[in-house]
């Protein structure tokens, strides 16, 4: 076997973690059909979101910590079987409990923040020389696949196969194990781990002195609030506003978002090659803000476009962020990374003050104005020198 058929197969179960990733974002679409199968009001499904990503915030730093010690091989196999663990609770012992379904989600999401911590970093070192970004980078194309199977195959359920959503649970669990048997005999030859720097708690915090770190991460912890608000909302404002019905084509207007990030990002790489990443984030907060402020229009098929830009806006907001920070003071990499993952969280925040708000009003589209208030603050961040 040569040197270069080795390295692609030690990338193949690398992307089967990037798509076990993927297959934890149900979480945001789950609280939708949840809040339909139990009757709950807005507040109460999105704790499924909550219970999903206020992990990330617990876990982040504490895991790049123990991963400078363990090694990301062993990180990554603890996140598969810990998310593993997650999905068979309810496929063992049932989905009535709507407790139970908070306690698994609970275990998916702190596996998919160990995914996250490990995920990226590895795939350098199963990457042949010179091509760690392209494989990242199809790393987090294949991620969005497996966000993109969560919602489609609860519509093929109920479509074609007289099952529901419950079937995502057996389906990605047989995924993810299949994952961990492929990593578990995978040799992966760890790179820097001597070497590496891994931020600490005390460094970490003391970089949110700086009053530009502290915006770019307020920036990620809204946008990502946002996202999640509406991956998780917009199945229940296409129902409650457009009279779409939730089991079925609700799910499709969230999984058109994810099909639009799917084309972002690839033409994003693209588009990044003619002009700055400062400019494109300029362009992609109003392309965001202008896909929200657009679902307030009440014809169907208006709606359905903008929710397709909403998705186009939103597909490189987070790396580029993420990216203009780095390259900002790069000498800080590990902590910038640590505090920006756990920024994540927003994921778990900005979602609540949704539900609160439609909750309050009784309409789900009074709901929209918390993204619009944050995508308000990203823009102006965007023109930020």
């Amino acid at each position: 076997m040569t040197g270069t058929q080795s390295n692609n197969l030690r990338t193949v179960p690398i992307f089967l973690a990037f798509l076990s990733m993927g297959f934890a974002d149900v979480v945001s679409p789950l609280s939708a059909l949840l809040k339909e199968d139990f009757m709950l009001s807005n507040t109460v499904s999105q704790l499924v979101t909550f219970m999903g990503l206020i992990m990330f915030g617990i876990l982040s730093i504490p895991m790049g910590l123990l991963q400078g010690r363990k090694g990301k091989k062993y990180m990554l196999q603890m996140g598969l079987i810990i998310a593993l663990f997650g999905l068979l609770i309810p496929t063992v012992f049932g989905f009535d409990s709507f407790n139970l379904l908070l306690v698994s989600v609970l275990f998916l999401g702190a596996g998919a923040a160990i995914l996250q911590v490990a995920g990226n970093p590895i795939m350098r070192d199963v990457s042949p020389e010179g091509k760690y970004s392209r494989n990242l980078l199809f790393g987090q194309f294949i991620k969005a696949i497996g966000t993109l199977s969560g919602m489609l195959i609860p519509f093929a359920a109920v479509k074609w196969w007289g099952a529901d959503w419950k079937i995502l649970f057996p389906i990605f669990s047989i995924g993810m194990f299949v994952a961990i048997l492929y990593l578990a005999f995978t040799r992966i030859d760890e790179k820097g781990r001597d070497e590496g720097q891994y931020p600490t708690f005390k460094s970490c915090l003391f970089l949110l002195k700086n009053r530009y770190v502290l915006s770019m991460v307020v920036g990620i912890f809204l946008y990502v609030g946002t996202e999640v608000s509406l991956f998780s909302k917009i199945p229940v404002y296409l129902k409650d506003i457009h009279s779409f019905d939730l089991k079925t084509w609700g799910l499709l207007g969230s999984a058109f978002i994810v099909l639009a990030v799917l084309i972002g990002r690839l033409s994003g790489s693209i588009i990044l090659n003619w002009i700055s990443p400062k400019q494109f984030f300029v362009i992609s907060s109003i392309v965001s803000l202008v896909g929200i402020l657009g679902l307030f229009i009440p014809q169907k098929g208006i709606a359905i476009a903008f929710i397709f830009l909403t998705g186009l806006g939103f597909a490189n907001i987070f790396p580029l962020i993420f990216s203009i920070t780095v390259d900002k003071m790069p000498e800080r990499t590990n902590e910038l990374s640590g505090l920006m993952i756990t920024a994540i969280i927003g994921g778990a925040f900005v979602p609540l003050l949704f539900s609160g708000v439609a909750d309050l009003t009784g309409n789900i589209i009074y709901g929209f104005f918390v993204p619009i208030v944050c995508f308000i603050y990203i823009t102006l961040l965007a023109f930020r020198k």
